[in-house]
This record gives C-alpha cells, sequence and structure tokens, in this order.
C-alpha cells in the first residue's frame, strides 16, 4: 500500500471536518481517528544512537502536518467569529475569548 502525505490543504479540511463533526454531535473517537489521520506513523530517523538527532529528525517531520492542522483551526475560528460579530452579539469574540481564559486559569489554582 502506497503512503499519502496529506497536502496543507487537506490537514486544513481535516481540522474543519473534525470541527463540524464535534459540533454535530458525532464521538471523540472519530474526531481522534479523523485528527490521527494527519499525523505520521512512521517517521525517518537518522541511523545514530543521538537522541537529539532522532528527536529532531521526528519533531521536524511532526512540524509540518501540525502546523496545517492549527491553521485549519485557527482559519476556522477566524471566520466563525467574523460571522458571530457581525450579529453584534453581547458579548464580541474578543470578550468570550478572555472569559474562558479567565475561567481556566481559576481552574488551575
Amino acid at each position: 500500500m502506497e503512503h499519502h502525505d496529506p497536502s496543507e490543504n487537506e490537514i486544513q479540511l481535516k481540522a474543519i471536518a473534525a470541527l463540524t463533526a464535534l459540533r454535530g454531535g458525532v464521538g471523540a473517537d472519530y474526531v481522534s481517528e479523523l485528527l490521527g489521520e494527519v499525523i505520521p506513523t512512521a517517521f525517518l530517523v537518522p541511523d545514530t544512537g543521538d537522541p537529539a538527532e532522532i528527536g529532531s529528525a521526528v519533531l521536524d517531520q511532526l512540524s509540518a502536518p501540525l502546523s496545517a492542522l492549527i491553521n485549519g483551526f485557527v482559519l476556522a475560528f477566524e471566520q466563525l467569529a467574523d460571522a458571530y460579530d457581525r450579529t453584534e452579539p453581547e458579548a464580541p469574540t474578543d470578550a468570550v475569548l478572555q472569559s474562558l481564559a479567565l475561567a481556566l486559569a481559576r481552574e488551575q489554582d
């Protein structure tokens, strides 16, 4: 079976599909499976015993798909935030995020 590395666009689409699935009530297992499709399952590492070199090689191969995944989430968020703010809500997006951050900070204490 031939291995296919998903493009940045495909990964962004998976991120948006995962968000859509979560909002549609699909189980977290499905979402994890969907996102797992963009993470490499095998890595090419240098033929060395140096853990730093091996770690760096793995990190290099993970950075592009993780970056594309984050970009997909950010793109979806920006579009939704813009649409939400155009409705002139009582609490604009930045206020909602600030409230969320404060709630999470309280949970840490």
